[in-house]
């Protein structure tokens, strides 16, 4: 076998065996396929797209390429939840303990963040004492005691995903459906989850931009699960605004646990409760979405996902008494207030740019090796459609110092809204399902 002969199949449209990938990707890991030949290959993808029997056999030959984690000591059907990412997206804080308070495992390997904010790893160790390095003992025992651990991604987790991502990074081919959908789940089945529910944002604040594309991926992941034999579904959701009002490490774990006590913001309540409703459902405690999203209104209204929460963050060394005492969270010494400067109706708020400002701040890398403020971010006091006067507040820049660097983020929130005299139409948060059943649309 020629991968050169493998590089001419797919560019002229062929569809290439599960052999031939896992020659590619085990001959690429090893190095012994040079870089120039898998870029070529790469983009004859780009060009030419993949089967979804493709498509699922290297996400499997990726799989394979590093540890397995075998979850078989875990009672019960282990669900995993993946975000494509987004503003203020801090759902696994809630997901993992309101769907383990229903009895289903919750056994999840989360990563560090590159961009905007934090990722989930980063968020939790914004609590003082919390230990996301676990020994893989130790990590089963408690989600078999508890029902609920989430601790750091292993370095060794589908190696070839991470390796061939860079040389996509860098051959201008990133945006490639199939070659995201099986970065994505190459990790997710290397976790041993029985099941993935898979949350696909769509938007300016998304890395897909339109619901089209968001679907073609979501379908795509969806496709991969159900051949290799994982129940999937995909819940797609907007992100033409951030999700919630914190975004920021320390901020976000507030209103996580605000959330938690019944007391979040609609957006993230509503989509928490959608996405572990499919958890719910795939996890078989409910036969059916609506009565799976009822009993998770319950566990939030009777306190028992709080009290996994606070369970949960005993066990793994953090300080519990965070969930009734916000002070114990980092806390950033200056506010800088962000005002209108015209009366209407908040039209549009560009997500990325919220995002980038609250980088700016600290709140998120903008390289692997930069350090997490965890205290510092942005709180939005206006959402889209609301009212506004000029001079009000917009948004709280949640800030280390009040000099002329802080300023400057703080015009860039400013613009990042647009107000108008007219009231816009209300934007649907929730937009389709994808399940291997096919699409069903909420509107």
């Amino acid at each position: 076998m020629r991968s050169v002969d493998l590089i001419q199949k797919k560019r002229d449209g062929g569809e290439l065996t599960a052999s031939e990938l896992t020659f590619l990707i085990d001959g690429y890991s090893r190095g012994d396929i040079p870089d120039y030949q898998l870029s070529a290959w790469a983009m004859a993808v780009f060009f030419q797209g993949m089967t979804p029997r493709e498509t699922a056999a290297l996400t499997l030959a990726m799989a394979n390429s590093g540890d397995q984690v075998d979850l078989g000591p875990i009672s019960g059907i282990k669900v995993d939840k993946h975000s494509t990412g987004g503003v203020g997206d801090k759902t696994t804080l809630i997901l993992a303990p309101l769907v383990a308070s229903v009895g289903i495992p919750v056994a999840k390997m989360s990563g560090r963040g590159l961009g905007h904010t934090g990722g989930t790893i980063d968020k939790l160790e914004s609590i003082e004492g919390f230990r996301t390095e676990l020994s893989r003992e130790k990590f089963m025992n408690q989600v078999n005691e508890i029902g609920l651990a989430v601790i750091g991604q292993s370095g060794n987790l589908a190696p070839a995903d991470k390796k061939l991502y860079a040389l996509r990074d860098v051959t201008a081919t990133v945006e490639s459906i199939p070659l995201i959908a099986s970065s994505v789940m190459s990790k997710k089945i290397a976790a041993g989850a029985d099941a993935i529910v898979l949350d696909v944002k769509t938007g300016s604040g998304a890395f897909m931009k339109t619901l089209e594309d968001s679907e073609l991926l979501a379908q795509a992941m969806v496709n991969i699960g159900t051949e290799v034999g994982r129940n999937t579904a995909a819940v797609i959701s907007d992100m033409d605004q951030p999700l919630g009002f914190a975004i920021g490490n320390a901020l976000e774990v507030q209103e996580s646990i605000e959330t938690l006590k019944g007391n979040g913001p609609d957006d993230l309540t509503e989509l928490c409760l959608t996405l572990g409703a499919h958890m719910v459902v795939l996890g078989g405690k409910s036969k059916t979405v609506e009565e799976a999203k009822q009993l998770l209104r319950d566990q939030l209204a009777n306190g028992a996902a709080l009290a996994k929460f606070k369970a949960f963050l005993a066990a793994q060394g953090g300080d519990a008494e965070v969930v009734d005492d916000y002070s114990k969270l980092p806390q950033a010494p200056a506010i800088i207030e962000v005002t209108a400067t015209a009366s209407g109706f908040v039209n549009v708020i560009e997500a990325e740019q919220l995002g980038l400002a609250a980088m700016l701040l600290g709140a998120g890398r903008a390289t692997k090796d930069a350090t997490i403020d965890y205290a510092v971010g942005v709180t939005l006091r206006k959402k889209v459609g609301d009212a506004v006067e000029a001079g009000e507040t917009l948004a709280l820049l949640h800030v280390r110092e009040e000099d002329a660097s802080a300023q400057e983020v703080a015009e860039r929130v400013r613009l990042a809204y647009t107000i108008r005299a007219d009231r816009p139409e209300p934007r649907p948060l929730l937009l389709s399902v994808i399940t291997a059943d096919g699409i069903t649309r909420y509107n």
